[in-house]
């Protein structure tokens, strides 16, 4: 393994993960209930932005199959990355010119970004293989995880500044501070891809012959692992509740600051709100990764979840800035835990020749499932009139996923995967 290529696989993350904080999370949806949905009622803003999230998810989800196939059968992986990367810099830096009452300029700019970033991480995923090995690959993977976090909390805390003290950096007003905040996104996304772009080198594929389209061929796969699936009842079972638990958990993420912003909640604290989960987070993935050996992986999550339900009621009944810090803080607690616990059971029951077929599946089909949230908090707002009952629609998700959790037996899916796994050695031994 060499340093120098783990190092800029790596700093991509910490790059890249502004946009997801800035841009996704925290800058973003303050400015387009503030800005860009100005003259709009107040709960269409919030609709308006779930609506957008939507869209640009189902978009990710349907050109994801398609990426896949592109990444397998081509040799030509950095090319689409740096594509997909720079359409999402681009996007970002395009932010910084949406006026008062642009909201449909900003979605669509949202959309485009969206896009970009997981279009990119696609193939940034395709990468780790390639510049580690298989004793090394969770360290560097975690690795990168780890400065993703801090990356986007870094920059997350230099555009709260920018907005709070806009006149330290010889701006003239907040709303300058933060079209300046979404021009930085995409600087610091450019400079910290430099070195993957610079210093991974590709590995040379044999072409294969392909005598279909990569549309037919990336659905194709998915129907085929899909059907393949149902051999692995525990596995499928875990795989509906994690559908619908995290839809739940990405909506919070997605409509956390513009639910706040819809209920009083001054921007300013929203914004020190996710930084303080942003950091919040890291020790407590950490946390929970001891915690699922003392109770196991299982009992770890279906806890993460119930707290899940807490913050949802207090979300509900949520008034002030202090509110919204405590439930940060909350969300920080479990949000890691109950991401990188779900990816940890849901691999211990997977075969082991086929983890990445199954996890490019996992990673689809969750796509797929994240647009319902959204949709769900945007309709209830909009036909209530009241965000309060969006973001208590989510409890649905929770429970639903609570419920299909509680009946999933790890330990037997764990055992179906390696008899299955042992009946394709000796089918191939005997062949």
């Amino acid at each position: 393994m060499k340093k120098k290529p783990v190092l800029s696989w790596m700093l991509y993350d910490f790059g890249n993960s502004a946009f997801a904080t800035t841009i996704m999370a925290a800058v973003l949806p303050v400015f387009y209930y503030d800005v860009a949905a100005k003259g709009l009622k107040e709960s269409l803003a919030a609709s308006y932005w779930g609506y957008s999230q939507t869209i640009a998810v189902l978009i990710v989800a349907i050109i994801a199959p398609i990426l896949g196939a592109v990444s397998d059968y081509t040799a030509a992986k950095k090319r689409f990355l740096m594509f997909f990367a720079f359409m999402g810099m681009i996007a970002s830096v395009m932010l910084a010119f949406v006026g008062e009452g642009d909201y449909l300029l900003a979605s669509l700019l949202m959309i485009i970004g969206t896009i970009g970033f997981s279009g990119a991480n696609t193939f940034y995923d395709a990468f780790l293989p390639e510049v580690t090995n298989e004793d090394s690959i969770d360290k560097v993977s975690a690795g990168g995880y780890a400065l993703g976090y801090i990356g986007g909390g870094v920059l997350l805390a230099i555009n709260l500044l920018m907005i709070l003290k806009y006149e330290w950096f010889g701006l003239s007003s907040s709303l300058a501070g933060t079209h300046m905040a979404f021009i930085s996104v995409g600087i610091w996304w450019l400079i910290f891809s430099i070195p993957l772009f610079k210093n991974i080198i590709e590995e040379k594929k044999l072409k294969h012959k392909r005598t279909q389209s990569y549309v037919k061929i990336g659905f194709t796969r998915v129907s085929r692992t899909l059907k393949e699936m149902k051999q692995y009842k525990q596995l499928l079972l875990f795989l509906c509740a994690f559908w619908l638990y995290n839809d739940g958990i990405s909506t919070i993420i997605k409509m956390a600051t513009i639910y706040g912003r819809d209920i009083g909640i001054d921007s300013n604290s929203l914004i020190i709100a996710l930084l303080i989960t942003q950091f919040v987070g890291i020790p407590f993935a950490f946390l929970f990764g001891w915690l699922a050996k003392k109770i196991t992986a299982k009992r770890a999550l279906l806890l993460s979840l119930l707290i899940y339900l807490v913050i949802i009621a207090l979300g509900y009944f949520m008034q002030t800035a202090l509110h919204f810090y405590i439930l940060a803080i909350c969300v920080g607690f479990v949000q890691g835990g109950a991401q990188s616990l779900s990816r940890s059971i849901f691999g211990r029951m997977v075969p082991n020749d086929r983890h990445a077929e199954f996890y490019g599946f996992y990673g689809i089909s969750s796509k797929f499932a994240a647009m319902f949230g959204p949709f769900a908090f945007a309709i209830v707002g909009q036909l209530t009139g009241s965000s309060r009952y969006g973001i208590l629609s989510l409890v649905v998700f929770f429970v639903a996923g609570i419920l299909l959790l509680y009946f999933v037996n790890v330990e037997k899916g764990v055992k179906d995967a390696k008899e299955q796994s042992n009946s394709e050695e000796e089918v191939v031994v005997h062949s």
